[in-house]
């Protein structure tokens, strides 16, 4: 990682908004995005015990991926379209696998999610990312395609190349890269792993 352009980007964005995200010239942007309302939303309603609730979560994820400013309003109602055509068994599937995703091992829960996704084309990286982001937004990363290759780009990082199939070693590269990268700035940049992402965004 470029650390120099790192700093350089810091320094860019804070000259900008000195109180990094805090700055009340970003509340336009915050308010779009929503995101405390859906950290909050995730965290109380998909615990475990809910998680095995399979029409309990369907819905859950149907209305939280509707909410999501960050996916693409192509993608979802291709979401609403796969949640609305699973059968009984699919559904105990997808619940088993979001525990496992937020709760278990979540490697497995990650693979079987994609899988699902997959199988109906709508294996996107927005669509798997989310919900885990918001459930978890200072260990989660939420990857939007062009900005973790910008980013990846910008820093110079030879050993992490974007793949747009998702996968686990991307993915687990990518939250290793932004980890670093919040060791390196301010908190103020760093309220949660996305707003992270989009402080490079808006510096590179």
């Amino acid at each position: 990682m470029n650390l120099d352009k790192l700093h350089a980007a810091q320094a860019s964005f804070l000259m900008r908004y000195p109180k990094g995200f805090d700055d009340p010239a970003l509340e336009p942007i915050k308010k779009k995005h929503n995101v405390g309302k859906l950290i909050e939303l995730t965290q109380a309603v998909l615990t475990e015990e809910n998680c095995r609730k399979s029409d309990f979560v369907a819905s859950t994820l149907l209305s939280i991926v509707s909410r999501c400013s960050m996916i693409s309003r192509f993608e979802k109602p291709q979401f609403k379209h796969f949640i609305n055509a699973l059968d009984s068994d699919e559904r105990d599937a997808l619940a088993f696998a979001v525990r496992e995703r937020l709760h278990g091992n979540k490697r497995a829960g990650f693979e079987q999610i994609c899988g699902m996704l997959a199988h109906h084309k709508i294996a996107k990286w927005a669509v798997i990312s989310a919900v885990p982001f918001y459930f978890a937004p200072r260990r989660e990363v939420f990857v939007k395609p062009t900005t973790a290759k910008n980013i990846i780009e910008y820093l110079e990082v030879s050993d992490l190349h974007y793949e747009a199939m998702p996968r686990w070693a991307f993915y687990t590269g990518y939250r290793k890269l932004i980890t670093a990268v919040k060791r390196e700035v301010p908190k103020s940049l760093a309220p949660n792993n996305a707003a992270l992402t989009g402080f490079l965004m808006l510096s590179t």
